[in-house]
This record gives structure tokens, sequence and C-alpha cells, in this order.
């Protein structure tokens, strides 16, 4: 047997994969800058915050001021100025300030592109070419350039030119999309309850998958530009970013006719698959194929059910009304149980062997439950991080564990224009006398 065999797998990737270890390996991305010019929205500071864990010097360009995304938070809080969903896509990056709007501004930004290997951009789609600083203009100086546009229509289409002086507006993307009409419980009567109507996912769901999916495109533009040494555009929208995420729902109103609703939680695949009731909360419980549901039916003492025929095999259990009348027993049943006490008695099911078939559950979490799970902590899906401008702030770690080039959060966030003398000086050579003046024109 050889040394790597004679330890545990956990025990070999852990050593190889931990995110503590991160700060003394490369970065796969450390000799690419960017350029964030997102304008009040989130998509383009979280794109370029998926670049920054990676390495890529990213400079966050604002106005004077400030960008108005940097003040998105609950309630209006803000920590030391800066709103807390700035705060947490903030990280690793340069900031300083430019006024696009005029055209000194818009001459310095030509001279950054120069530098640039990506820009990332949320303005109105046509409005940074009608600048001058788009990018058919930009790429004329800099034809390595990738120029990554986010927006909720695109830069193309009719609704693009039809919705051309709207901002991105992530709540657009979830209504456009059409996952607000799969999204909330599902209808009961004719007259739908206030439960039974669209539902927000909770999060800034456009903004984030706009975002992953544009740093995604990057990574797949910045390995062309090695093979071809050409640059190239990417126009991405939050619509279309969530809309990758509904699966099967076209092709079954292609194939079948069927516009799929609101489903709560009655999945359309496969049942059971859902969530119930239970002592302390809500616990999932999924056991949807027969000799899964076999299992099942064994831990809650209730063996009859298999014979059922309503219950007896995988489509019956996925008709609607079978469905319904199954969600009620499994809850009746969950109800008389806390959902670590479910758990033990699925683990001694499948650990003492005691039938065929296994069964997943796991209480449904609150984020301060899940904060407080130890698992997390120990695989860095949430750090610690001691800022010298916020001080002590607790953040989501990077999802990415990786043995080479791993992710890392090196800093939470910058004030305002708090890294303009080092970039301008740096990348343009501008010294104070020039800042001094550009600051008196307000244009940084």
């Amino acid at each position: 047997m050889s040394t790597a065999n004679k330890v545990s797998w956990g025990e070999w990737i852990r050593e190889r994969d931990d995110p503590t270890t991160a700060a003394g390996k490369p970065e796969a991305l450390e000799d690419i800058v960017v350029l964030d010019l997102s304008h009040k929205s989130m998509a383009g500071v979280i794109c370029s915050a998926f670049l920054a864990e990676f390495g890529a010097r990213v400079i966050r360009v604002e106005p004077p001021g400030g960008d108005t995304a940097r003040f998105f938070s609950p309630f209006g809080l803000e920590h030391e100025g800066t709103g807390l969903g700035y705060l947490v896509e903030g990280r690793n990056k340069l900031h300083i300030t430019l006024d696009l709007t005029r055209e000194g501004g818009r001459a310095i930004l030509k001279e950054l592109a120069g530098h640039a290997d990506v820009i990332v951009e949320t303005h109105k789609p046509g409005q940074m070419d009608s600048w001058g600083v788009g990018y058919r203009q930009l790429r004329e100086i800099n034809p390595r350039l990738i120029y990554v546009a986010h927006s909720t229509y695109g830069q193309f289409g009719p609704e693009a030119k039809r919705q051309s002086n709207k901002p991105d507006y992530e709540v657009a993307d979830q209504a456009l999309s059409g996952i607000l009409h799969v999204t909330g419980e599902m209808p009961t009567g004719e007259e739908p309850k206030p439960w039974e109507v669209p539902t927000k996912a909770g999060n800034w769901f456009g903004w984030y998958a706009s975002g992953a999916w544009g740093a995604f495109a990057s990574l797949a533009a910045l390995h062309h530009r090695e093979l071809s040494g050409k640059g190239q555009m990417i126009d991405i929208t939050g619509s279309e970013a969530i809309m990758r995420f509904m699966e099967d729902m076209i092709l079954w109103y292609e194939k079948a006719g069927v516009e799929r609703g609101r489903i709560g939680l009655l999945d359309t695949s496969v049942f059971p698959y859902t969530f119930v009731r239970c002592k302390d909360g809500f616990t999932m419980i999924a056991g949807f194929s027969d000799v899964n549901f076999q299992a099942l039916t064994t831990i809650m003492g209730r063996p009859e059910l298999r014979q059922d025929p309503r219950f007896k095999g995988f489509i019956d259990r996925l008709q609607m009304e079978n469905k319904i009348a199954l969600h009620s027993i499994v809850e009746a049943w969950s109800q008389n149980y806390t959902a670590d006490e479910i758990l033990g008695m699925v683990h001694d099911y499948v650990l003492n062997k005691r039938g065929p078939g296994i069964v997943a559950t796991g209480r449904v979490n609150s984020p301060t439950q899940t904060l407080n799970e130890e698992h997390w902590w120990k695989r860095g899906a949430f750090e610690k991080v001691d800022d010298p401008v916020y001080g002590e702030l607790t953040m989501q770690g990077t999802p990415w564990k990786m043995t080479e080039t791993p992710p890392r959060t090196k800093w939470v966030c910058r004030p305002v224009g708090a890294d303009n003398e080092f970039v301008y000086l740096n990348y343009l050579g501008y010294g104070r006398d020039r800042m001094a003046a550009l600051k008196e024109q307000g244009i940084l």
C-alpha cells in the first residue's frame, strides 16, 4: 500500500485543500488587471469579487463620493460608511474615484484601459459607447481587452432598445426570467392566498447569477485570448442568467404543453422530496424511489403505505392529489419528533442495516444556525477577517477549495477613493500636483 493510502481520504485532501493554507500558495489570476466600472448595480461588483478572490488586481472605479451600490444595505445600516452588501463583495479590490460623466474622466479611463485585461460595467446599454469609451472604442486602444457588460435586457434586442433608459434592476431580472412563476406556495383555490403569489428569491439572485456567469465567461475569454491573442465582448443579463437555473421547465412546456406553476413543497419530478414540519421547525425528507420509499415507510412505522394504490409506485406518488395526501401523512408523523431525532432514526436504519434503501433528511437551518455549524467553519465557508479599516467582520469565505491556486480574502473593502494615489501613480505616472488638479476639477 502506498503512503498516500495509509491515511483517510478526508485527512489527505484536507491537508492540501485547507483554505487556511491559501496564503502560502500562488494565485491563478495574479497577472490579470480588472477595471470594475459598476454603476448602481451589484452584478458587476460580484463578478469582479470572484476574479479578485482568485488573485486578479481589481481596480474598483467609483464616481467621487462613491457609487450608489456601496450604500445598498438592510434598512440603510452602514458600517464605517459602507453598506453591508458592498462590504461582502468589496473584498480584495483597490478603490479609486473617476467621474465618467465628464470628458476629462473618460480620457483618463482610456489611459487605464490600456493597462487592463478585463473591464466590467453595468451602465445602461449603449451609455459607455455614447461616451466614446465602450467596447468598440476601447478595443482599438487595447485589442486584448475583455469587456463584460451586465444589464437586465442585454445590449441588443427589441426590449434592450425600448428599455435602454432603465438601469439594471435585480427584481426585474427575477420577474423577466420566469422564476417567480414557480416560487412560493401552490394555489389551493380560485382566489390565491397572500402566500400563493410570486415570491421573490430572498437574496439578490439576479445579480449573483449575472456576476457568477460573468466571471465564468471572463475566464473562458482569458483562455481564448491565450490561444488567439484577441479579447472580446461579453454581454450578460441577470434575466438570462437566472433562466439557466430553470432546468426542465422549457422542455416540459414544449414536449407536454405543461406550464409549470408554483409547486411549493410538492416537487414535480420526484416525491417525497420535500420539507415537513417537525417539533423544532422544519426538516427535509427525501425517499422518492421505490426502495427508498420502503425505507421511509419502515422508519415511520407505516409499512402499509407501500400497498396503498396512491403510493404504490414511483409514478403514483407523483400525481398531485397523491402528493398532497402523502405530504400530510409524512408531516403528521414528523411533527412528533425534532429534526435531530428524525436524523437519528435514519442513521439507525442505515447504519444497522434494518432494511433496503436510504432516506435523506436534515434540519432546515436559519442563517444563524448555518453560521453556527462547526462543519462550515472547518471548511472555511465563513471566516473572521480583521481589517485595518473596517475592523473584525464575519463574512462568507470562498466556496472553492483548491489544492494549487486557492482563492482567498486578503482584505474586506476600501473606503471611497482610498487607492487613488497608488493606482494613478503606478499605472499612469500621475504625481501629487496632477492629482490635486484633477480633484479640484471634480474629476477624481
